[in-house]
């Protein structure tokens, strides 16, 4: 059963000591339009949290502040415990948020490999002294491994989101924070994204919050939240999904 309420709920949030994402009270505005509006969201450690609604309710913004890319008017942030309301997004990376942004970003003009290693400077100093691209990363993404010397710009739209997701994952991440990763792909490469992400939690205890519309993606995930005109409306277990949250808030 879904819950109204938009605080989160203690025993998905605080299933471990501190939440690995912990949002209480956000506030974000654009100039004086006023977009997240007093946003309480929580991400438990090796757990998938889902962000849905329609377009422009605010779910991308939130990611952006998650990432530090925008600044809260209010509120309070904090990455297992730790306070980063006021931290630079590249602060952020190196304590361990893995960011894939709609679009992608990866850069055309460099190839699969190069993209990749750009993935190690989220880890600073503790960076690996040699620039080698981890046998899990080709685990996850195995198609990645035959083209290393590819253009990132020759892609495809899915190859590039499987590249983009394999980059926040060289900076070995806490919580991977994915804005439509399956936004228009080819089906068959939307399964193959799906179980990715669902090994990568499985198997190595990372928490993922992403924002999707695809409905058999967002079931995969343990919790989602609903937003609707920059608040949280609804939340509640994955496997509890009603028809009517599903028609509110997922363009199906």
């Amino acid at each position: 059963m879904s819950q109204t309420s938009s605080a989160p709920n203690l025993e998905f949030a605080n299933s471990a000591a501190s939440p690995m994402l912990d949002i209480k009270g956000v506030n974000v505005f654009y100039g004086e339009s006023h977009i997240l509006r007093n946003v309480d969201l929580g991400v438990a450690p090796g757990k998938m949290v889902c962000l849905i609604g329609r377009n422009g309710v605010g779910k991308t913004t939130l990611l952006k502040t998650v990432m530090g890319l925008l600044k809260p008017r209010s509120g309070e942030i904090a990455l297992a415990g730790q306070p980063i309301t006021h931290l630079s997004p590249d602060r952020r990376a190196r304590l361990g948020i893995g960011y894939v942004p709609q679009g992608r970003e990866v850069i055309p003009r460099l190839t699969i490999r190069e993209n990749l290693i750009l993935g190690l400077e989220a880890l600073g100093d503790r960076g690996p002294k040699t620039q080698t691209i981890p046998e899990e990363i080709f685990d996850l993404f195995p198609v990645l491994k035959t083209m290393l010397n590819r253009m990132g710009g020759d892609l495809s739209g899915g190859q590039q989101q499987q590249l983009a997701i394999a980059r926040a994952m060289m900076g070995r991440p806490r919580l991977l924070v994915l804005d439509e990763p399956t936004e228009g792909i080819q089906p068959s490469i939307i399964l193959e994204i799906e179980a990715a992400v669902q090994k990568i939690v499985r198997e190595t205890g990372i928490s993922v919050l992403l924002v999707e519309q695809h409905l058999h993606f967002v079931r995969k995930a343990d919790w989602y939240y609903a937003m609707q005109k920059g608040g949280i409306v609804a939340q509640g277990p994955t496997r509890e999904l009603s028809n009517d949250v599903i028609q509110q808030f997922l363009a199906v």
